[in-house]
């Protein structure tokens, strides 16, 4: 009996001193590496990034607050060892000072909206904010304060390159935009898709995560004066593709493009405008404040474009990947992409943007009272807002991860 109460009393000790060892790590011919890479994606950090975004206001290009953001973007890129950046350079011509079009009226619809949609449904009136005494806090409208320069002047996009370890000379381009305007901190618009690239950036940059295909992550530049950024790097980088330099060093420095993800802004999915009581007891139309529980992350493609049927699979293959990876909220197709930094290269690869909304049918209806205002702030926006632009992250993030042959080193 004594020799048994022993054998207990030991098998007891063994299990209480395997319970208070760490878990064996996964053996990686049975983990997922793509679910592990998402298990890294984290809210706080993904606020945090855009928090970090509006200490430079609207970031409007061709000022101060512009370039000093471009500076902080590649010193964050570095740090998370993302490490070999670059800025691509261009001339930009800013016109003189034009009347701003007056704000479309709220009415309801059915008339063509842009890249081909149609409006239907309640809208909101819609417009960019260029009177700086809208913005009430004194402190950002100083900061907004510096005017774009007229005439010819340097501008710059940065981004780093996460190096195909086997197809270095192939390439998925991630992209969003860093610029803003409307006298606010453009934080939706876009700091929102600018923090997702960077956070896919820092995730894919951590040591031991490999992948076949090589990922270029870029922040563009003049995206709200008409693509300018993006053109720029079209034009100056289309025939580069695939071209080893130096020969025989199996260095690409660009690979041929196999895919471009644009993202714009992502936060806000609350609804078709709706008729509301402000304080003045006038009846407006506008969104419900609160992010509604079918919220979706929409990812488009133009269906005129030269590569539509290739864009039209990089899309589904997104919206696969949301299917299996996303925490919260959905993802929808659509087909009419438009005024994004995806343009430029959809008649020559295939090109997809992603946004809190359709950007014709429903941003062009007035679904984001946000939108190029005073009122694009880091406070404007709730943890559920977040989360879209987060669930927006695991959607590129997983879908990239497979489409560049991700692995994580043992």
């Amino acid at each position: 009996m004594a020799t048994v109460t022993a054998r207990l009393v030991s098998l007891a000790l063994v299990c209480a001193v395997a319970q208070a060892q760490p878990a064996p790590p996964v053996a990686p011919a049975t983990a997922d590496p793509v679910a592990a890479l998402v298990s890294q994606l984290d809210l706080e950090k993904y606020k945090a990034t855009i928090k970090g975004l509006t200490q430079f206001g609207d970031r409007r290009q061709g000022t101060e607050r512009n370039r000093k953001a471009l500076d902080w973007i590649e010193a964050q890129l570095k740090s998370y060892g993302c490490s070999n950046t670059e800025r691509l350079q261009y001339q930009y011509t800013e016109p003189a000072k034009r009347t701003p079009a007056a704000p479309q009226p709220a009415r309801a619809g059915g008339p063509a909206g842009q890249g081909g949609s149609t409006l239907f449904g309640q809208r909101a009136a819609t417009g960019v904010n260029n009177d700086p005494m809208a913005q009430p806090d004194e402190r950002l409208r100083a900061l907004n304060a510096e005017p774009t320069p007229v005439g010819t002047s340097l501008r710059e996009n940065v981004y780093c390159t996460k190096v195909g370890s086997s197809r270095p000379g192939e390439m998925y381009i991630v992209g969003a935009h860093m610029d803003g305007i409307g006298w606010g901190e453009a934080a939706n618009d876009d700091g929102s898709g600018t923090a997702l690239v960077m956070e896919l950036a820092r995730i894919f940059s951590q040591p031991g995560v490999v992948t076949e295909r090589s990922i270029r992550f870029v922040l563009w530049n003049n995206e709200e004066t008409g693509l300018q950024g993006a053109s720029a790097y079209v034009a100056q980088r289309k025939d580069l593709q695939g071209i080893e330099s130096p020969k025989g060093s199996g260095r690409y420095p660009e690979p041929k493009w196999l895919g471009m993800i644009q993202h714009d802004m992502m936060l806000f999915d609350h609804g078709m405008p709706v008729a509301q009581t402000d304080a003045q007891g006038k009846t407006v139309f506008a969104p419900p404040k609160a992010q509604r529980a079918e919220a979706d992350v929409n990812i488009e493609y133009q269906s005129k474009a030269k590569y539509a049927d290739g864009a039209a699979a990089l899309a589904w293959a997104l919206r696969a990947a949301n299917d299996k990876y996303a925490s919260h909220y959905p993802a929808a197709v659509g087909f009419h992409m438009t005024n994004t930094d995806s343009m430029p290269f959809m008649d020559l690869v295939p090109a997809i943007s992603l946004r809190e909304n359709e950007r014709g049918m429903q941003i062009g209806a007035g679904w984001n009272p946000h939108w190029h205002q005073p009122t694009d702030l880091y406070s404007a926006f709730s943890d559920q807002d977040f989360l879209l632009g987060l669930n927006a992250a695991q959607t590129t993030l997983a879908a990239v991860a497979q489409l560049a042959g991700a692995k994580l080193k043992p």
